[in-house]
Order: C-alpha cells, then structure tokens, then sequence
C-alpha cells in the first residue's frame, strides 16, 4: 500500500545540498522573510512532480502527513497529489472534500510560499465557479492579514479567467491595490496582464482608472506584452 513514507523516501534520494542552499537563498527563508525558516532538500520542481504522479490514489490521511511537513518539498509533492486528484474527481461532493482540505491547509499556514500557491491555485480555483458565493470567500481571502490567503485569492481568479470571465480578477485586483507587500503587486500584475491577453480595452481601461493607486511594480507587470512605445507612455503617464 503507498503511503507518505514511500515518497518521502523516494523524494529524499533526490536531495542535493548545494541546491538546498541556492533554493533557500531564491525563496526567501532568512530572517524576517517571507518564507522565514522554511527548509528545502534540493528537489527541483520537475523531479517532485515526477515523483507526484507515481501514486495518484494517495489517501487524504497521507497526504496530511506531506502537506504538513517542514520540508518544503514534501508539501509541494502532497499538494500536487491533491491537485491530481481534485481534477479528476468525478461529484462534487468529492471536489468538496478535497477543497476543503486545501483550504483548512492554507488556514492552518502549510500552503506559505508563492511557487506551492501558483502552481496549485489556479487548479484548485475551478471549485468556485460553481459556488454561488465566490466572491465572498475571494473577497474574505484577499481582505485577509495573512499574506498567502491574499496571494491566492487574486490566483484563484485564474480559473475564472479560463472560461472568459474577467471580472473577478478585477474585482479582488481591486481590493489589492493598496497592498504593501511585493508579492501582492506582482501576483495582481501577472492577473491583470492575463486579462489582458484576452481583452486589451478592458485592461486599459481598468488601467486608466487606478493608475494613481496602482503600484510601480503592478504596473509594469500589467503592461508587460504591450509594445515598448506603449509601456513607456503608460510608465510615464
């Protein structure tokens, strides 16, 4: 039977110390970072994912046992198994369940880095397209102190974006505005810019309305594909 041991010792045979230290450096763990004390092993992305995919039918009890690990790694290679499986649920009641989870992992602080966020949130968001109250866990997450519950409330709006609705990533980019956080101004930029690819007057409009409230950093990641005669005027405006 798999269980969280199993990967866990397939994961630690991958582990590199040099890279450990370079992973650490780039995600931020020192003191007073975002990602203070977060421990990594090494693994790259691609290497976690390949060992994800060899136990697809995990149970939600082991998967605990990763998501809540102090290793790094471990908890990205449990939420990738649960992302796995939530796409392939076949109710609801089954999606529920496994949102649930995701959701009370974020709450409990597990889910605390923006590559565990981004690569899972956007999947994982499809459960609210068809929850009548969307936007009141959007809104409830992106009013949130924490800063991770904030990151992912605007990545959450990705899957909204996915079946041609632009709205919600403008309605939380709203409330993020005035974030101070550099995580917060980017995640919004990224969203903002992909509303962009599929609706350029939408996004300048939006643009044209919350330019004086809107961080440098969103700024130039919302106007990142537009022609450099056309960022340059935007920056300068």
């Amino acid at each position: 039977m798999n269980s969280a041991a199993n990967v866990v010792t397939d994961l630690r045979r991958l582990a590199n110390t040099r890279k450990a230290t370079d992973l650490q450096r780039f995600f931020k763990t020192g003191p007073g970072d975002y990602a203070e004390d977060d421990i990594f092993l090494g693994i790259v992305a691609p290497q976690t994912r390949a060992i994800a995919k060899r136990y697809p039918d995990l149970s939600l009890p082991e998967i605990k046992k990763l998501t809540e690990s102090i290793y790094h790694e471990f908890r990205f290679c449990g939420l990738l198994i649960l992302v796995a499986q939530f796409e392939k649920a076949k109710t609801r009641a089954a999606q529920k369940k496994l949102f649930d989870f995701y959701i009370r992992q974020l709450k409990a602080g597990y889910i605390n880095n923006w590559d565990l966020i981004d690569v899972t949130a956007v999947r994982m968001g499809q459960y609210l397209l068809d929850e009548k109250s969307y936007l009141s866990t959007l809104r409830g997450l992106a009013k949130s102190k924490n800063l991770w519950e904030r990151r992912i409330s605007i990545v959450f709006t990705f899957a909204f974006q996915r079946v041609g609705d632009l709205n919600p990533t403008l309605e939380i980019a709203d409330l993020l505005l005035d974030d101070d956080h550099d995580l917060i101004h980017k995640a919004v930029g990224w969203a903002l810019r992909e509303v962009g690819k599929k609706d350029g007057p939408m996004l300048r409009n939006y643009l044209r309305i919350n330019l004086g409230q809107m961080n440098r950093t969103t700024l130039r990641y919302a106007i990142e594909k537009f022609s450099a005669t056309e960022r340059k005027r935007w920056l300068n405006t």
